[in-house]
């Protein structure tokens, strides 16, 4: 877990331009249509999409979309706007069941922001259904207390902030399980959460990827859905880290952390 003393938050000026970046961003889909042609292809499971803070569905459609022409099976969540609150734990937790049963066969989870810790800690929990994980600019190795988006969760959950700064912070320092691959996909630019506290720590099925992007624009950055496609697509059985393609090397490739 990242030393909170040594994490700044974003700068204001990152924060500031986040709308304008993440329409960069947006912009990457018309040349990186090559890149996403040649994106590997699914073998059909289901996979969960978990959108960001505040937002819901339709803020990963793009992503789903993809996903689902490259042959996944993917979903959106259907619970609304991700407000963080402790009540939707219970929710994903059946929501995770259901999908298993109905597929018969583990799923594999896709979080952005505080989707991805929220996924996380429904690996924690449920790991023998979980496939694979991908997490997109999360804040899974620090407090909350770190991101731009901490005042706004605060008043979203008045009086609430002991437990759930505890709740938060508890499941960061937890390690996910070894038996689910877990990838951390982080910018550098992130004017959001730092990417400091966006990294997985270093296992023999946990890798981190950092790609050039804005936080409100990962989930619609060309780089970033050649990556996932790519995570997505790795065997049950005989998985290996993320090689980027050469034509990726200036926008996306592994780090070490």
């Amino acid at each position: 877990m990242a030393d909170e003393t040594l994490v700044k938050r974003p700068s204001a000026l990152l924060g500031l331009t986040e709308p304008l970046r993440a329409a960069a961003d947006l912009a990457s889909l018309l040349p990186g249509s090559l890149w996403l042609s040649s994106a590997p292809r699914g073998d059909g499971h289901r996979v969960l999409v978990l959108p960001g803070f505040t937002g819901s569905d339709r803020s990963t459609a793009a992503l789903r979309a993809f996903l689902r022409r490259q042959g996944f099976d993917a979903r959106g969540w259907g619970l609304g706007t991700n407000l963080g609150g402790p009540e939707q734990r219970g929710d994903l937790d059946d929501l995770l069941r259901r999908m298993v049963a109905a597929s018969e066969e583990p799923i594999s989870l896709v979080g952005w922001s505080l989707g991805g810790v929220l996924a996380r800690n429904l690996a924690r929990r449920q790991p023998q259904a979980i496939r694979s994980l991908v997490t997109l600019g999360s804040p899974i190795a620090g407090s909350p207390t770190r991101t731009r988006a901490w005042r706004l969760y605060r008043q979203i959950h008045r009086g609430q902030d002991a437990e759930l700064t505890a709740r938060f912070a508890d499941g960061a320092r937890r390690e996910p399980p070894e038996n689910v691959p877990s990838t951390a996909i982080w910018s550098r630019s992130d004017g959001i959460v730092p990417w400091r506290i966006s990294c997985e720590p270093p296992g023999p099925r946990r890798e981190n990827l950092e790609v050039l992007s804005s936080h409100l624009g990962l989930a619609i950055n060309a780089a970033v859905l050649y990556a996932v496609a790519d995570r997505l697509s790795q065997p049950r059985e005989g998985w290996r880290p993320f090689e980027a393609p050469w034509w990726l090397w200036p926008v996306l490739r592994p780090a070490k952390v």
